[in-house]
Protein backbone atom coordinates (compact mmCIF):
# COMPACT_ATOMS: atom_id res chain seq x y z
CA UNK A 1 0.00 0.00 0.00
CA UNK A 2 3.14 2.47 0.18
CA UNK A 3 1.95 4.65 -3.24
CA UNK A 4 -1.11 5.58 -1.40
CA UNK A 5 0.65 6.80 1.77
CA UNK A 6 0.60 10.43 0.35
CA UNK A 7 -2.23 12.87 -0.57
CA UNK A 8 -3.88 12.49 -3.71
CA UNK A 9 -5.78 16.28 -4.44
CA UNK A 10 -7.81 17.82 -7.50
CA UNK A 11 -4.81 18.60 -9.23
CA UNK A 12 -3.61 14.98 -9.21
CA UNK A 13 -6.99 14.04 -10.49
CA UNK A 14 -7.67 16.55 -12.71
CA UNK A 15 -4.77 15.55 -14.52
CA UNK A 16 -5.57 12.23 -15.06
CA UNK A 17 -9.20 13.26 -16.20
CA UNK A 18 -7.82 15.68 -18.85
CA UNK A 19 -5.24 12.95 -20.66
CA UNK A 20 -8.01 10.45 -20.62
CA UNK A 21 -10.52 12.59 -22.29
CA UNK A 22 -12.53 12.81 -19.51
CA UNK A 23 -13.87 16.13 -18.03
CA UNK A 24 -15.68 15.42 -14.18
CA UNK A 25 -16.33 12.61 -11.76
CA UNK A 26 -17.82 11.60 -8.51
CA UNK A 27 -15.86 11.34 -5.76
CA UNK A 28 -16.65 8.75 -2.76
CA UNK A 29 -15.62 8.74 0.72
CA UNK A 30 -12.79 6.48 1.77
CA UNK A 31 -13.23 7.17 5.72
CA UNK A 32 -15.76 6.69 7.81
CA UNK A 33 -16.07 10.66 9.39
CA UNK A 34 -18.44 13.38 8.78
CA UNK A 35 -14.92 15.30 8.60
CA UNK A 36 -13.85 13.76 5.83
CA UNK A 37 -17.19 14.24 4.07
CA UNK A 38 -17.27 17.66 4.50
CA UNK A 39 -13.47 18.01 3.68
CA UNK A 40 -14.50 16.27 -0.06
CA UNK A 41 -17.67 19.02 -0.47
CA UNK A 42 -14.63 21.55 0.32
CA UNK A 43 -12.64 20.48 -2.67
CA UNK A 44 -15.76 20.15 -4.52
CA UNK A 45 -17.38 23.46 -4.17
CA UNK A 46 -13.62 24.32 -5.18
CA UNK A 47 -12.70 22.58 -8.20
CA UNK A 48 -15.54 21.72 -11.12
CA UNK A 49 -14.02 18.51 -12.22
CA UNK A 50 -15.68 17.07 -9.14
CA UNK A 51 -19.24 16.94 -10.07
CA UNK A 52 -20.58 15.51 -7.27
CA UNK A 53 -19.62 13.38 -3.71
CA UNK A 54 -21.09 10.35 -2.28
CA UNK A 55 -19.97 11.14 1.77
CA UNK A 56 -19.92 9.51 4.65
CA UNK A 57 -22.84 9.68 8.05
CA UNK A 58 -23.72 7.60 10.55
CA UNK A 59 -26.65 5.38 9.53
CA UNK A 60 -27.24 3.91 13.00
CA UNK A 61 -27.08 7.34 14.54
CA UNK A 62 -30.43 8.32 16.58
CA UNK A 63 -29.70 11.84 15.58
CA UNK A 64 -29.55 10.81 11.56
CA UNK A 65 -32.60 12.78 10.58
CA UNK A 66 -30.88 16.05 11.80
CA UNK A 67 -28.33 15.52 10.29
CA UNK A 68 -29.37 14.01 6.55
CA UNK A 69 -31.18 17.64 7.08
CA UNK A 70 -28.03 19.21 7.84
CA UNK A 71 -26.82 17.84 4.84
CA UNK A 72 -29.25 18.30 2.38
CA UNK A 73 -28.30 21.58 1.93
CA UNK A 74 -25.21 21.06 0.23
CA UNK A 75 -25.97 20.91 -3.31
CA UNK A 76 -23.38 18.70 -5.05
CA UNK A 77 -23.59 15.79 -2.05
CA UNK A 78 -25.07 12.97 -3.82
CA UNK A 79 -25.60 10.08 -0.84
CA UNK A 80 -23.79 7.96 1.32
CA UNK A 81 -21.46 5.01 1.28
CA UNK A 82 -20.18 2.36 4.52
CA UNK A 83 -17.59 0.32 4.23
CA UNK A 84 -19.17 -2.70 4.68
CA UNK A 85 -17.02 -4.69 3.91
CA UNK A 86 -14.80 -3.82 6.25
CA UNK A 87 -16.82 -4.92 9.40
CA UNK A 88 -16.80 -7.54 11.45
CA UNK A 89 -20.45 -8.49 11.61
CA UNK A 90 -20.70 -10.41 8.33
CA UNK A 91 -24.73 -9.65 8.11
CA UNK A 92 -23.97 -5.54 9.03
CA UNK A 93 -26.22 -4.84 5.93
CA UNK A 94 -28.74 -6.22 7.56
CA UNK A 95 -28.77 -4.82 10.90
CA UNK A 96 -32.35 -3.33 12.13
CA UNK A 97 -30.14 -0.37 13.56
CA UNK A 98 -28.66 -0.09 10.12
CA UNK A 99 -32.07 -0.82 7.49
CA UNK A 100 -33.80 1.89 10.00
CA UNK A 101 -30.55 4.66 8.77
CA UNK A 102 -31.07 3.69 5.29
CA UNK A 103 -34.73 3.66 4.84
CA UNK A 104 -34.60 7.67 5.78
CA UNK A 105 -31.99 8.38 2.43
CA UNK A 106 -35.01 8.22 -0.02
CA UNK A 107 -36.55 11.25 1.62
CA UNK A 108 -33.87 13.21 1.29
CA UNK A 109 -33.17 11.80 -2.10
CA UNK A 110 -30.15 10.71 -1.38
CA UNK A 111 -28.63 7.46 -3.06
CA UNK A 112 -26.12 4.52 -1.38
CA UNK A 113 -23.11 3.11 -2.41
CA UNK A 114 -22.82 -0.72 -1.70
CA UNK A 115 -19.50 -1.52 -0.91
CA UNK A 116 -19.07 -5.12 0.27
CA UNK A 117 -17.04 -9.02 -0.46
CA UNK A 118 -18.40 -11.21 -2.51
CA UNK A 119 -19.73 -13.57 0.52
CA UNK A 120 -21.73 -10.78 0.98
CA UNK A 121 -23.59 -10.84 -1.44
CA UNK A 122 -26.70 -13.27 -0.79
CA UNK A 123 -27.47 -10.49 1.96
CA UNK A 124 -27.16 -7.61 -0.43
CA UNK A 125 -29.91 -8.93 -2.36
CA UNK A 126 -31.80 -9.29 0.87
CA UNK A 127 -30.96 -5.61 2.05
CA UNK A 128 -31.92 -4.29 -1.48
CA UNK A 129 -35.47 -5.75 -1.58
CA UNK A 130 -36.31 -4.36 1.71
CA UNK A 131 -36.19 -0.71 -0.19
CA UNK A 132 -37.74 -0.79 -3.16
CA UNK A 133 -37.82 2.85 -4.07
CA UNK A 134 -34.22 3.23 -2.60
CA UNK A 135 -31.07 4.00 -5.56
CA UNK A 136 -28.23 1.69 -4.68
CA UNK A 137 -25.53 1.13 -6.69
CA UNK A 138 -22.98 -2.11 -5.97
CA UNK A 139 -19.45 -1.11 -6.14
CA UNK A 140 -16.48 -2.35 -7.51
CA UNK A 141 -18.81 -5.10 -9.47
CA UNK A 142 -19.33 -6.73 -5.95
CA UNK A 143 -15.43 -8.01 -5.87
CA UNK A 144 -15.27 -10.99 -7.47
CA UNK A 145 -12.82 -13.20 -7.13
CA UNK A 146 -10.54 -12.61 -10.94
CA UNK A 147 -7.23 -13.33 -9.20
CA UNK A 148 -8.57 -17.33 -8.47
CA UNK A 149 -11.24 -16.97 -11.16
CA UNK A 150 -13.94 -17.83 -8.90
CA UNK A 151 -17.22 -17.16 -10.65
CA UNK A 152 -20.04 -19.15 -10.07
CA UNK A 153 -21.68 -18.53 -7.34
CA UNK A 154 -20.49 -14.60 -7.63
CA UNK A 155 -22.22 -14.33 -11.03
CA UNK A 156 -25.30 -16.17 -9.19
CA UNK A 157 -25.89 -13.71 -7.05
CA UNK A 158 -24.96 -10.80 -9.61
CA UNK A 159 -27.97 -11.65 -11.31
CA UNK A 160 -30.26 -11.75 -8.68
CA UNK A 161 -29.33 -8.65 -7.81
CA UNK A 162 -29.68 -7.04 -11.05
CA UNK A 163 -33.31 -8.16 -10.91
CA UNK A 164 -34.30 -5.90 -8.72
CA UNK A 165 -34.41 -2.31 -11.23
CA UNK A 166 -33.53 0.31 -8.45
CA UNK A 167 -29.86 -1.45 -8.09
CA UNK A 168 -26.99 -0.60 -10.69
CA UNK A 169 -23.24 -1.27 -10.53
CA UNK A 170 -20.18 0.00 -10.95
CA UNK A 171 -17.64 -1.41 -13.78
CA UNK A 172 -14.62 -0.11 -11.12
CA UNK A 173 -11.95 -1.63 -8.59
CA UNK A 174 -11.17 -4.76 -11.39
CA UNK A 175 -7.55 -4.52 -11.40
CA UNK A 176 -6.87 -4.80 -7.66
CA UNK A 177 -8.79 -8.41 -7.83
CA UNK A 178 -7.03 -9.54 -10.41
CA UNK A 179 -3.15 -10.34 -10.36
CA UNK A 180 -1.18 -6.80 -9.44
CA UNK A 181 1.79 -7.40 -11.42
CA UNK A 182 0.60 -9.76 -14.84
CA UNK A 183 -3.18 -9.57 -15.05
CA UNK A 184 -4.37 -9.44 -18.69
CA UNK A 185 -7.48 -7.91 -20.71
CA UNK A 186 -8.84 -11.89 -20.61
CA UNK A 187 -9.05 -11.99 -17.22
CA UNK A 188 -11.87 -9.70 -16.63
CA UNK A 189 -14.25 -10.57 -19.70
CA UNK A 190 -15.97 -13.63 -18.26
CA UNK A 191 -16.61 -11.00 -15.04
CA UNK A 192 -17.96 -8.28 -17.68
CA UNK A 193 -19.92 -10.96 -19.63
CA UNK A 194 -21.82 -11.19 -16.31
CA UNK A 195 -22.43 -7.59 -15.59
CA UNK A 196 -22.98 -6.31 -18.92
CA UNK A 197 -25.31 -9.12 -19.40
CA UNK A 198 -27.23 -9.27 -16.20
CA UNK A 199 -27.63 -4.80 -15.60
CA UNK A 200 -27.20 -3.85 -19.26
CA UNK A 201 -24.92 -0.82 -20.30
CA UNK A 202 -28.49 1.08 -18.67
CA UNK A 203 -27.24 0.45 -15.16
CA UNK A 204 -23.92 -0.02 -15.61
CA UNK A 205 -21.08 3.02 -14.78
CA UNK A 206 -17.45 3.37 -14.83
CA UNK A 207 -15.73 3.92 -12.05
CA UNK A 208 -11.64 4.22 -12.32
CA UNK A 209 -11.33 3.79 -8.28
CA UNK A 210 -8.37 6.17 -8.64
CA UNK A 211 -6.43 6.20 -6.43
CA UNK A 212 -6.56 2.80 -4.86
CA UNK A 213 -6.42 1.39 -8.98
CA UNK A 214 -2.52 2.57 -8.42
CA UNK A 215 -1.81 -0.79 -7.03
CA UNK A 216 -2.18 -2.20 -9.87
CA UNK A 217 -2.16 -0.37 -13.06
CA UNK A 218 -3.33 3.71 -13.43
CA UNK A 219 -6.62 5.09 -14.68
CA UNK A 220 -5.72 4.83 -18.62
CA UNK A 221 -5.35 0.71 -18.22
CA UNK A 222 -8.38 0.73 -15.89
CA UNK A 223 -10.23 3.02 -18.91
CA UNK A 224 -8.63 0.74 -21.62
CA UNK A 225 -9.95 -2.27 -20.23
CA UNK A 226 -14.19 -1.15 -20.50
CA UNK A 227 -13.09 0.84 -23.54
CA UNK A 228 -11.62 -2.33 -25.11
CA UNK A 229 -14.80 -4.62 -24.07
CA UNK A 230 -17.27 -2.21 -25.02
CA UNK A 231 -15.79 -1.26 -28.63
CA UNK A 232 -18.26 -3.29 -30.44
CA UNK A 233 -21.08 -1.55 -28.68
CA UNK A 234 -23.35 1.07 -29.81
CA UNK A 235 -21.84 4.89 -29.26
CA UNK A 236 -25.30 5.15 -27.25
CA UNK A 237 -23.97 2.15 -25.35
CA UNK A 238 -20.66 3.53 -24.69
CA UNK A 239 -21.60 7.20 -23.35
CA UNK A 240 -24.39 5.62 -20.95
CA UNK A 241 -21.51 3.37 -18.86
CA UNK A 242 -18.95 6.61 -19.09
CA UNK A 243 -20.96 9.44 -18.26
CA UNK A 244 -24.62 9.72 -19.10
CA UNK A 245 -25.39 6.79 -16.26
CA UNK A 246 -23.60 8.29 -13.65
CA UNK A 247 -25.66 11.59 -14.29
CA UNK A 248 -28.93 9.79 -14.45
CA UNK A 249 -28.50 7.66 -10.66
CA UNK A 250 -26.68 10.62 -8.67
CA UNK A 251 -28.70 13.35 -10.47
CA UNK A 252 -25.24 15.81 -11.45
CA UNK A 253 -24.51 17.01 -14.84
CA UNK A 254 -21.39 15.87 -16.06
CA UNK A 255 -19.23 16.42 -18.95
CA UNK A 256 -17.99 12.78 -21.01
CA UNK A 257 -16.70 11.85 -23.87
Amino acid sequence: MRQLRRDFLPLDFSEQLRSNGMHSSIAVQADQSEDETRFLLGLADKNPEISGVVGWVDLRSPKLRQRLQHFSGFRKLCGFRHIVQSEPDDRFLLRDDFSKGVAQLSEFEFTYDILIYPHQLPDAVKFAQRFPQQKLVLDHMGKPAIRSGEIHAWASHIRKLAELPNVWCKVSGLVTEASHEGWKFRDFVPYLDVAFAAFGPQRLMFGSDWPVCLLAGDYASVQNIIEKYMQNFSELDREAVFGLNAERFYKREMSHK
